[in-house]
């Protein structure tokens, strides 16, 4: 088993994943600007996407979510999705929160903002500031959601955490913090921080 990954958001999750189930797959970088997608990565990415896990047999699997759930059902200790129906629910129902408001926005922000993105993506300035305005409102309702859990989608660690955490991370160099008046958020990233997975 192998994963091929980068620096970058995405295999960035599959990574702290893997740790915090403390497994040991081998990691393999594949710089994507440098031709590594047609020469050395080859048709592993249909997509040109990472990360990608590949199986002792060959069998790919793409996607970062769909990764993590495949070694969730391989090694379910320490579970990171959720115990039983209504948990592993919870789980998702959060985790997609994420992604697809506080996640989506910074990344958004990101990709229309530098220089490195210029020549795949259309860069639009004024959308850029939508973004950050609507990352920064995500960041607002997230500390909301906090105040009376320990994290994303409850008592225990999850894949929503990972995926917050990254997010924010990311949001970072991009110019979108957590605020000072965002004190459960703040507390919640300074626990998650000290994590060994997130360092």
């Amino acid at each position: 088993m192998k994963i091929y990954g980068m620096t970058a958001p995405n295999p960035k999750r599959v990574r702290m994943f893997v740790e915090e189930k403390n497994l040991e797959i081998p990691f393999e970088t594949v710089d994507l600007a440098a031709g590594d997608a047609s020469e050395r990565f080859g048709n592993r990415s249909p997509l040109g996407r990472l990360p990608v896990l590949e199986l002792d047999d060959g069998t790919l699997i793409s996607e970062s979510v769909a990764i993590c759930r495949f070694l969730e059902l391989e090694y379910p200790n320490p579970p990171l999705m959720g115990v039983g129906a209504l948990e592993q629910a919870e789980v998702e129902m959060w985790n997609r929160r994420i992604e697809l408001g506080l996640f989506r926005y910074i990344a958004d922000y990101f990709q229309h903002t530098v220089p490195f993105f210029k020549d795949s993506v259309h860069q639009v300035p004024e959308y850029a500031e939508a973004a950050k305005a609507s990352a920064r409102e995500q960041l607002a309702w997230l500390d909301g959601a906090l105040a009376d859990r320990r994290f994303i989608a409850g008592d225990s660690y999850s894949i929503a955490d990972i995926t917050a955490q990254v997010a924010i991370d990311l949001g970072t160099p991009s110019v979108i913090t957590i605020g000072t008046g965002l004190k459960d958020l703040s507390r919640w990233h300074t626990e998650v921080s000290a994590r060994a997975s997130a360092r």
